[in-house]
């Protein structure tokens, strides 16, 4: 991670949450659970929110083109949000594991096969475009859930393509957010 570049207030302050966390459970004695969360999404998403999933549905749905950043060949792994709720519930409810434990979607796609799916999920006839890369943008992100397996019984449960429908239906009617 770079310290000092553009992402570097978001990776340094999860960073930092943890340690302080950890340092309050050691000096006080405070009962504390640590979970990192992996790119989840779901229906209630601003569209606004700059995250790619949102990003490349409300593209698709207003029929404008759908960026992508470099060759769209950076992966990611998407976890439904009610698959997050049900692991973050069976985090708390158990005294055996502070964490942290990761919680997400072991389940890789490349950025290009996102917004395929999205673009076929919608029913949107928008262009693909490729805009260049940010600096320091992860080329992959995919999350070790052993742990949580092991510890919590915990897995998702939803495949993309289904939280993906779901998540698009909420953003059609909620939004008003129509093929344009």
């Amino acid at each position: 991670m770079n310290p000092i570049g553009p992402r570097a207030c978001y990776d340094e302050s999860k960073r930092c949450a943890e340690t302080l966390f950890f340092d309050y459970y050691r000096q006080h004695k405070l009962e504390i659970r640590v979970i990192r969360i992996f790119d989840t999404y779901g229906p209630r998403m601003h569209p606004n929110d700059g995250r790619v999933v949102s990003n490349f549905i409300v593209q698709a749905l207003k029929g404008q083109p759908i960026t992508l950043f470099g060759t769209g060949s950076q992966t990611r792994s998407f976890c439904y949000v009610d698959d997050l709720v049900t692991g973050m519930i069976a985090m708390m409810d158990q005294d055996a594991l502070v964490g942290p434990v990761n919680l997400g979607n072991p389940g890789e796609f490349t950025i290009l096969e996102l917004a395929t799916m999205v673009k076929e999920l919608t029913g949107s006839k928008s262009e693909i475009v490729f805009l260049p890369l940010p600096q320091d943008d992860p080329v992959r992100r995919c999350p070790d859930i052993t742990l949580a397996k092991e510890k919590l019984h915990w897995e998702p449960t939803i495949a993309l393509r289904d939280g993906l429908k779901r998540t698009i239906d909420y953003f059609r009617s909620h939004l008003g957010v129509l093929p344009g």
